[in-house]
C-alpha cells in the first residue's frame, strides 16, 4: 500500500505530539517508511511542542493529553503560523468536531490503521505542494481605490453580495466589485461553483449533503440541488488527485 501512495520526495519538518509512547513510535515508524529524508521530532506534551519554537510543515497532534490538550495547542500553533497542516489523533470520534475551530486538515482514529495513515499523510503532502503552487498564482482584485493580492490557498469561499463579491479568507472577509464569473475563471479548478452565489475551495471541504457544504472551520454554504451531482464528481476527482491513487 505504501508504494502505491508514495509521492515525489519533498523534505518536510514533521512533529508528532502524543502522550502515549506506543503511538509516537508507531507514527514515527510509519513516517520513516514514507519519508527517508524528512526531519521527524517527537513530543510528549503540547507545552513541549510549543516551547521548541520550531516551525513544522505537518503536526500530528493528540487531542486528549495531560496539561494543555491538543485543541488548545493547535490554537497556539495557528496563532504563530497559519500554514501548518494539523492532523489530529484521537480515540473518540466525537472529539473530531472540535478540530473545526482550528482548521484541522484531517484526523486519525486510534488504533491507527496503516492504510488510512498513508492516505491522509499523502493528502497532506499534496496539499503542501498545492499551497506552494498557489503562492505562485495569486489573485489580484481591486476594492475601491485599493489593489490587493491574495494567495488562493487562503481563500475559503466566495459569496455573491449583489454587485460585489465577499471573499472569505482564513483571516478576514474582503468585499470587491468583481463578478462571480470572473472570479470563477481566475480561481481555477481548485474551486467549484456549488451555487450561483457561492464558489468553494475544495481544499477546505469537510462534509456535504444534498443542500449544503460544511467547511473545516465549521461554516456552511449552500449547495444547489442541480449542482450536487457535478460537485460530487468534481470533489471525488479532486480527492483522487490528492492521494495520487490511480487504481
Amino acid at each position: 500500500m505504501g508504494d502505491i501512495y508514495r509521492l515525489q520526495v519533498m523534505k518536510l519538518n514533521i512533529a508528532v505530539c502524543d502522550d502515549e509512547k506506543i503511538i509516537r513510535e508507531q507514527i514515527k515508524g510509519l513516517l520513516e517508511r514514507q519519508e527517508q529524508d524528512s526531519d521527524i521530532e517527537l513530543y510528549v506534551t503540547g507545552d513541549a511542542l510549543l516551547a521548541s519554537g520550531k516551525k513544522f510543515d505537518i503536526v500530528f497532534l493528540d487531542i486528549q493529553m495531560d496539561g494543555m490538550n491538543g485543541i488548545e495547542t493547535a490554537r497556539k500553533i495557528r496563532g504563530r503560523n497559519e500554514e501548518t497542516i494539523l492532523i489530529f489523533i484521537t480515540g473518540l470520534r466525537e472529539y473530531v468536531f472540535e478540530a473545526f475551530d482550528v482548521a484541522a486538515f484531517h484526523y486519525l482514529l486510534k488504533p491507527i490503521v496503516e492504510s488510512k495513515f498513508v492516505e491522509v499523510f499523502c493528502r497532506a503532502k499534496r496539499e503542501l505542494e498545492k499551497r506552494k503552487k498557489q503562492r505562485q498564482e495569486p489573485l489580484f482584485i481591486k476594492t475601491g481605490k485599493r489593489s490587493i493580492t491574495l494567495e488562493k490557498r487562503n481563500i475559503l469561499y466566495v459569496e455573491s453580495m449583489g454587485k460585489k463579491a465577499g471573499i472569505h479568507t482564513i483571516k478576514e472577509i474582503i468585499e470587491a466589485y468583481v463578478s462571480m464569473n470572473e472570479l470563477e475563471r481566475q480561481l481555477g479548478e481548485s474551486f467549484y461553483r456549488c451555487h450561483r452565489g457561492y464558489l468553494v475551495n475544495l481544499a477546505y471541504v469537510a462534509e456535504y449533503n444534498g443542500q449544503s457544504i460544511t467547511l473545516n472551520n465549521g461554516e456552511s454554504i449552500y449547495l444547489a440541488k442541480e449542482r450536487y451531482g457535478g460537485f460530487v464528481k468534481t470533489y471525488m476527482r479532486y480527492l483522487r488527485n490528492e492521494v495520487g491513487a490511480d487504481v
